[in-house]
């Protein structure tokens, strides 16, 4: 952190963490400039059209991790489907997912729901107004904690994401990596300072629209931004240095393949995965841990798109359908070598699907497991797909459905 001379009126005011704040004076100034950028450049959303702490909490959720433009269809819909809390809590699991499917990150759902339930139950079916009390529903952390507690009750509580800090970085030259999850308490209780108390929600989303518009990660350009009389980083020409944020720790590579089998009928395998774990109760196409072929085999992880030898090709036919019929009860005929490689990146996981196909005669798809089902493609929408299985299916109509 650097004190400029155009900055000493900060001197005025107790430092927060070591950064000094600015005088009173000068916060409502900031304030009043903020606010009247919003009134102005405030972004259309449906969510913001009333304060209804159930949308605003539905909005937040779906916002974490995704983009507006992709939310807003999602939103819309999700409210249709479930317009009420109750409506929420009392949802069929698969009929939840169906909403939530292509968002990704479906423990965000699933919390949701349990969130519901524990509205239902412990709050007569409306959200609790007491940050405290919000704070204790499942999947609501700080940031949607204050974001409800602002826009729905109008209470002065920060609402703090990664645009709000990269705002404040570069207002203040704030040295701490907004990577940490330590530091944020440095941003909240910078935020606790300025956030207007009369309009503490409006506050909080034009933040988060000034680092949604202007003050992106990139392309940013201080000089078109409303607040750039405030912004010491810019004031000093250090902006490109804010913020500080360390690299995130690479996704695991995982390897699997893929099996897409079509039986006389024209259904395709599906199977249903897990109550627990990633993915959980979602369908996929059979899959098979690449490890399991490649010990056999003495091929390199993700090399099977690129196998020319005619005999390590067949080696990893034999070993798949061997799997498959070990695991599925099916004995499919193989394309010889996979017609396509997907990738899916999870938070911490990236997935690597080489994917086969393979058909069966009318007598050898009888005797599945009980988690599989054959389904046929005009059915596909009443079963719930995460990423991978629709991108498996994407690479199959590509190649094969002119």
């Amino acid at each position: 952190m650097t004190l400029s001379e155009s900055n000493l009126d900060a001197a005025n005011k107790n430092d927060i963490y070591g950064i000094p704040m600015w005088s009173q004076e000068k916060i409502d100034r900031f304030r009043e400039t903020l606010l009247s950028w919003y009134d102005l450049e405030k972004r259309d959303l449906p969510w913001r059209k009333n304060n209804d702490p159930y949308r605003i909490w539905v909005s937040e959720i779906m916002l974490q991790q995704t983009r507006v433009d992709t939310v807003i269809p999602y939103y819309l819909n999700f409210m249709n489907t479930f317009p009420t809390i109750e409506a929420l809590a009392q949802a069929h699991e698969d009929i939840l997912l169906k909403a939530w499917e292509g968002l990704g990150y479906y423990s965000r759902v699933r919390n949701l729901q349990f969130a519901a339930q524990q509205i239902m139950n412990d709050y007569n079916g409306e959200m609790p107004t007491d940050p405290k009390e919000i704070s204790k529903l499942k999947g609501i952390g700080p940031y949607t904690t204050g974001a409800i507690s602002s826009m729905a009750f109008g209470l002065p509580e920060p609402a703090v994401d990664g645009n709000v800090m990269r705002v404040l970085s570069r207002l203040f030259e704030i040295d701490a990596d907004i990577a940490k999850p330590g530091n944020r308490k440095i941003f909240e209780a910078i935020m606790r300072e300025l956030i207007d108390p009369y309009k503490p929600g409006d506050f909080n989303q034009a933040f988060m629209d000034l680092g949604s518009s202007i003050c992106t990660p990139k392309n940013y350009h201080p000089e078109l931004s409303p607040v750039k009389e405030f912004n010491q980083s810019y004031q000093n020409g250090t902006w490109e240095k804010y913020p500080v944020k360390s690299k995130k720790k690479k996704a695991k590579p995982v390897y699997y393949i893929g099996a897409i089998i079509k039986n006389s009928s024209g259904a395709f395998l599906l199977e249903k995965r897990p109550e627990n774990g990633l993915l959980a109760n979602m369908w996929t196409f059979p899959m098979i841990e690449e490890e399991i072929v490649i010990q056999e085999t003495g091929i390199a992880h993700g090399t099977l798109t690129q196998i020319d030898d005619e005999e390590q090709t067949e080696q990893v036919v034999k070993k798949v359908m061997a799997e498959l019929e070990k695991n599925y009860k099916i004995k499919p005929t193989l394309m010889e070598a996979p017609f396509a490689e997907v990738q899916h990146i999870f938070s911490h996981l990236k997935w690597f699907i080489a994917v086969y196909y393979g058909q069966l005669r009318a007598e050898e798809f009888i005797d599945i497991p009980e988690n599989c089902y054959w389904v046929m493609p005009s059915d596909f929408d009443q079963y719930v797909f995460p990423g991978p299985q629709t991108k498996m299916w994407q690479s199959y109509l590509t190649k094969f459905d002119h």
